[in-house]
């Protein structure tokens, strides 16, 4: 039986190496895809460290200051000292091919990492007391952080991550900010929604979460035609075409079927601008949590995703033990939803019911404590917005405000507090309350 080798290419990775060391720009063409874990020799990786440390110090990494950062962090011996690295620079006569090899390094380090996860998958299939379906996600988990470079059990230096923070901010003020067209709540947000958050929406049935939920992805995928999913496990892709041809038109959706099929020219017109943006819908009602990660992965593979909608939370299958009680079900949901908006890096907005306690209340003002079937959704959610309209609760014969409060009840990395915004019933449309405009 011919053994199998563990794929590498160390020339390749020396040339890298050397490349870097000689031209000061080479850098700039590698840091934002290549890793120190990538290097099959873990003297290179820490060489490597030492060059990314070099650069995000906006110091030129070169033979005398990479050799002084590996004395700084006492690996210089390890490494073979000055004149190894001397030997990467002769060995190299130009830099320019030097995102070829990085390339090839990367390559080498990704085949790597898919024998380890075959191993580990087999280990999951040979394990009979994992539930099936467990099994199978975990295993595409493995597979997709592969394919994503998301390598979660790997460290990234702080220097690297400080330089890929550097260049976002440098690049776009926005940079990693979804914004959600409010501008009172993009304020009170910090700029708008991030990458890797769980979102709540959560309020009591007609208050306006799809609604909310819409608004959003109209402004997004629509105005900005940035990547928005939507799974709907409550409202089919027809009616989810309704609310957002209302939302863009200003027709009631009651309106809009009939008005479609006279040809009214607005409603056409609308139609093929929605047509053109970038939202994908699922509309599926019998899916389970499970089903959205691995539809979601495979979305994400094609391209990258700004947002994922779902409506919402509560009609999930946990698709796990039938034994469980219902807490335990949408704890497991949570915590899947949240690994999941870090693994696409992107914000997941989950739409949520509210307890009927809040209307036992003479001030119906959601809590925190509100939110139904899991203390665990407060504990995973990055955010939670509440939606609270008095006009919900007016009798039929008085006036109504046409607005709506956005509570942020919780928010893991800014302030809370209340946005008012504007709300048209007819449409399920959330507005600026002044006449301001979102920047397109």
């Amino acid at each position: 039986m011919i053994e199998r080798m563990v794929p590498y290419d160390i020339p390749a990775e020396r040339v890298v190496l050397g490349s870097l060391l000689m031209e000061r720009e080479a850098i700039i063409a590698v840091n934002d895809k290549l890793h120190p874990d990538d290097f099959y020799l873990e003297k290179h990786g820490l060489i490597y460290e030492a060059i990314v440390a070099c650069f995000s110090q906006r110091i030129p990494p070169d033979i005398s200051t990479v050799s002084s950062e590996l004395r700084r962090r006492e690996r210089i011996d390890l490494v073979g000292g000055v004149s190894f690295l001397t030997e990467l620079i002769v060995e190299v006569p130009t830099a320019v091919h030097v995102e070829y090899y990085a390339q090839t390094v990367i390559m080498a380090a990704i085949r790597r990492r898919l024998i380890a996860a075959g191993g580990a998958i087999a280990a999951l299939g040979f394990n009979q007391q994992t539930p099936l379906e467990e099994a199978l996600d975990a295993a595409e988990q493995q597979i997709y952080a592969i394919s994503q470079q998301q390598r979660g059990s790997d460290f990234l230096p702080i220097s690297l991550v400080a330089q890929q923070y550097f260049d976002a901010a440098e690049g776009d003020t926005d940079a990693g900010l979804v914004p959600t067209g409010l501008i009172d709540l993009d304020q009170r947000l910090g700029g708008g929604l991030r990458a890797h958050q769980l979102v709540l929406i959560a309020a009591r049935p007609s208050m306006g979460k799809s609604g909310l939920a819409m608004s959003i992805a109209h402004h997004l995928g629509i105005k900005r035609r940035r990547n928005v999913a939507i799974v709907s496990l409550e409202m089919g892709r027809h009616e989810i075409m309704e609310r957002l041809i209302a939302i863009h038109t200003g027709i009631n959706t009651q309106e809009i079927a009939q008005r479609m099929k006279r040809g009214d020219p607005l409603i056409v017109n609308a139609l093929a601008k929605i047509a053109s943006g970038a939202i994908k819908i699922e509309d599926n009602t019998g899916i389970s949590v499970m089903d959205v990660c691995s539809k979601a992965r495979r979305l994400a593979t094609r391209e990258p995703l700004d947002l994922l909608i779902i409506d919402y939370l509560q009609l999930l299958d946990s698709g796990t033990d039938r034994s469980q009680n219902r807490n335990e079900e949408v704890a497991q949901i949570s915590r899947k939803l949240k690994r999941l908006a870090g693994e696409l890096h992107c914000p997941v907005i989950a739409l949520s019911q509210l307890s009927r306690a809040v209307e036992s209340r003479q001030m119906k003002v959601p809590q925190l404590s509100d939110l139904r079937d899991s203390g665990s959704l407060e504990q995973d959610a990055d955010i939670v917005l509440f939606i609270y309209r008095d006009d919900a609760y007016m009798p039929a014969n008085q006036p109504r405000t046409n607005t709506a409060e956005i509570h942020v009840a919780k928010q893991r990395n800014g302030p809370v507090g209340v946005t008012t915004v504007r709300f048209n019933a007819p449409t399920t449309h959330f507005t600026n309350l002044t006449n301001r405009s979102q920047a397109e």
